[in-house]
């Protein structure tokens, strides 16, 4: 599962949801941010380990 945060690492507080691939989860963040502010995404993604902790995968502002 993956889920999205915001630039301070803490999950997103209108797209915090579990997202079944990284590919959904970074359509959801891209098209939330275009409609809000546009320029460099300020939102980061992690995904869920084997034993439910959470590894980011990207840092908000890449």
């Amino acid at each position: 599962m993956y889920r999205l945060v915001d630039p301070q690492g803490q999950p997103h507080p209108v797209l915090d949801e579990a997202y079944d691939s990284m590919e959904a989860a970074w359509e959801a963040a891209c098209g939330w941010w275009e409609e809000q502010r546009g320029g460099p995404v300020g939102i980061g993604l992690e995904v869920s380990t084997g034993c439910g902790d959470w590894r980011t995968l990207r840092h908000p502002g890449c």
